[in-house]
């Protein structure tokens, strides 16, 4: 769900309170005006114009929340499916470094560099120098039969989809 169907919940969640507010009103001053002269008072065009104009704002609070209804199960199920893809992904990813017999370090600068860390940024993070990094990388490029980052990362990715490689790099 996008950033901004997220925001848009509690909005909704607020707009469907104050129609509820609303209309607990207008029901309260239907109920008031039919009170004295019973069913007979929808006669008058005042009342039966707020008395449809309440029915009407209850309608829409009953669609709203089973819209809000249907879009909270959504995003739920799309939550799961993003956990499902996640933990799917980083199965494919490590089958795929223990199958290119990668060492330690070079399956943990391979993770860095399909996360998107720069060789600086990696180098950093493991407390490296560049150069190491670097020859790291370029041994897990040669054992996955890429030519870099984005090939590596293709690789990966095709294989989660389930789709043939075309035109692998090697």
């Amino acid at each position: 769900m996008t950033r901004s169907a997220q925001d848009s919940i509690p909005m909704l969640i607020g707009l469907i309170a104050v129609q509820s507010l609303c209309a607990a009103f207008f029901l309260w001053d239907v109920l008031a005006d039919i009170r004295p002269y019973g069913i007979r008072s929808l006669a008058n065009v005042h009342i039966a114009t707020e008395t449809l104009a309440a029915l009407a704002l209850i309608s829409a609070i009953v669609f709203e929340t089973r819209y809000l209804m249907r879009l909270l199960r959504r995003k739920a199920h799309l939550e799961d499916q993003v956990s499902i893809a996640a933990g799917a992904f980083h199965e494919i990813v490590l089958a795929h470094f223990d199958r290119w017999d990668l060492t330690p370090a070079e399956a943990d600068v391979a993770m860095f560099a399909i996360k998107g860390f720069s060789i600086a940024e990696t180098a950093q993070l493991r407390g490296s120098a560049e150069g190491t990094v670097k020859a790291q990388l370029n041994a897990v490029y040669r054992k996955a039969g890429v030519s870099g980052r984005g090939a590596l990362l293709g690789l990966l990715v095709d294989d989660l989809m389930g789709a043939p490689l075309v035109g692998r790099a090697g």
